[in-house]
């Protein structure tokens, strides 16, 4: 892990877009007046005519990619999480999935790293609310350099697709050239005595919590999920069955969130130690990240802390 670099997956969205714009003719922008917010004003500014900002109406933004997509268009729509999977969430449904729309839907700014923006703007309910709808890809970067790679990877996916980004910076801890499949889970590290898997935000955090616990010989499995739908249960249940302990960290809402959908695969295992650290049903709040963070969990200590109580 690269703690010497830190950008945002929303940065990696805006530089992956643009990468790929450059390749496809067929790939068109559109935002609702947060270009300099979502990371798609790289595009703004060297495409112009292949951008669309739409105002203040996201759910005209989604409108109108569903639109676009149905004239050979590759409709990439940015806004705020709370806006795209709230705001926009019944022209999501109807518009977009029920007809298996090709486009590719981006909530950045999503958890409750945003403590600027208070619980009104904190999205803990993204991944719920898309999880539910069908025909729906759910993609979530753990840092910059995967941002870059899951752009590409929506583009080749033929249907409605939702990258959730986040608004704080991460360390690196994937290559840019690195070769990850959807739907399939990426080890981080290799383990034996538990497997803490995780999504977005906090995977540096438990990068960080598993390197102190492997200090201290304690053999811990890092697991990626970029792709949390379709989940890849196969992975989950392997390691379940290899360590014996599941601990699920997620900047979400543990009610509908990655948590949940892990739970729910490991449903009829026996002897399984299972933990989770999430948003525990209420909303974000306003202050310091640090603050923030700690005040819900989301750091290294506590990780490291319930990891310690799993291995008891």
């Amino acid at each position: 892990m690269n703690k010497e670099k830190i950008r945002a997956t929303r940065q990696g969205y805006g530089e992956g877009l643009a990468e790929l714009m450059r390749e496809k003719s067929d790939v068109i922008a559109l935002d609702a007046d947060l270009a300099h917010a979502t990371g798609s004003l790289t595009v703004q500014k060297e495409f112009p005519d292949r951008f669309i900002d739409v105002g203040i109406a996201e759910q005209n933004l989604v409108g109108m990619a569903v639109g676009l997509s149905r004239t050979g268009y590759v409709p990439f729509a940015s806004s705020f999480a709370i806006f795209m999977a709230g705001r926009a969430g019944e022209i999501i449904r109807n518009a977009a999935a029920y007809s298996k729309a090709n486009v590719k839907l981006v909530g950045s700014h999503a958890g409750i790293t945003p403590v600027g923006d208070g619980g009104s703007h904190q999205c803990i309910e993204d991944f719920g609310s898309m999880r539910a709808i069908p025909n729906m890809t759910i993609l979530s970067p753990c840092d910059y350099n995967q941002a870059k790679v899951l752009v590409k990877k929506a583009y080749e996916i033929k249907g409605p697709v939702y990258i959730r980004t986040s608004r704080e910076g991460v360390p690196e801890i994937t290559d840019e050239n690195q070769q990850i499949e959807i739907g399939k889970a990426q080890l981080l590290m290799d383990g034996s005595d538990l497997c803490i898997i995780s999504t977005g935000f906090p995977v540096s955090l438990v990068m960080e919590a598993a390197e102190k616990l492997q200090a201290e010989g304690i053999s811990a499995a890092v697991m990626n999920m970029h792709t949390v739908k379709p989940l890849d249960k196969d992975s989950i249940l392997e390691y379940a069955d290899k360590c014996r302990r599941i601990l699920v960290v997620e900047e979400h809402n543990v009610i509908g969130g990655l948590s949940e959908a892990v739970a729910s695969t490991l449903v009829g295992k026996d002897g399984i130690k299972f933990d989770r650290i999430g948003i525990e049903d209420r909303f974000g709040q306003s202050g310091r990240t640090k603050e923030v963070l700690f005040e819900y969990g989301l750091t290294a200590e506590n990780i490291y802390a319930h990891a310690k109580e799993l291995i008891k």
